[in-house]
């Protein structure tokens, strides 16, 4: 298996010139560490944001009024956030990123152009420029179902162990995941994959 360190130039081109570029750490150390990373961010940023407490919103981000933001928390310029939505847990949202009603994003990085559409749950992940979530698709991000909850993701070149008990998914550029999708802990989603809606991935190690 390649240096996981480079899953995420590899899925999401505008990584290496992201706030987080510097970060070198697998897709589920960035996820792990969030809170703390957004947190870093939060002094530097310039005066077109507005800041409340440790939320940043950007003044040409739309935030209808039901939203829930907590901080740490940046929404970035041009960002829709609809009514009923939830972000918490440290999240960042590139450029042009739409949360539609009814949505929670934890402990996540959305990049420009990224979209949740409605009733979606999206936890402990990344996803790139451009990927749209369909209606009630979701992306879990706890074992639930095991006694041992650490998270392996297998691959074409073994399997990853990755420490943690938290992980959704690395969702490349363009990714679409259909209505009612569900995303199981630990996948990676290719550039351009398309999720069928009402599918199932599950990249996993089954014991």
């Amino acid at each position: 298996m390649d240096d996981v360190t480079d899953l995420l130039p590899r899925f999401v081109a505008a990584w290496l010139d992201s706030p987080f570029g510097a970060v070198e750490r697998s897709p589920w150390g960035v996820t792990n560490d969030l809170p703390a990373l957004v947190a870093a961010l939060l002094p530097s940023l310039c005066d077109d944001y507005v800041r409340t407490g440790d939320a940043a919103v950007h003044r040409s981000a739309t935030v209808e009024p039901g939203a829930a933001l907590k901080g740490p928390l940046i929404v970035g310029p041009d960002c829709f956030i609809a009514a009923t939505a939830l972000l918490r847990g440290g999240v960042w949202l590139g450029a042009g990123c739409i949360i539609g009603p009814a949505c929670e994003l934890k402990s996540s990085l959305m990049f420009a152009g990224a979209k949740l559409a409605h009733l979606n749950f999206v936890g402990d992940s990344i996803l790139g420029a451009g990927v749209n979530v369909e209606a009630g698709a979701m992306i879990a991000n706890y074992r639930n179902e095991r006694e041992d909850k650490r998270i392996r993701i297998r691959t074409a070149h073994g399997v990853i162990e990755t420490g943690v008990e938290k992980f959704g998914a690395l969702v490349g550029d363009h990714v679409r995941i259909g209505a009612n999708a569900v995303i199981a802990p630990g996948a990676l989603l290719a550039p351009r994959t398309v999720v069928p809606r009402l599918h199932l991935v599950d990249q996993a190690f089954h014991p």
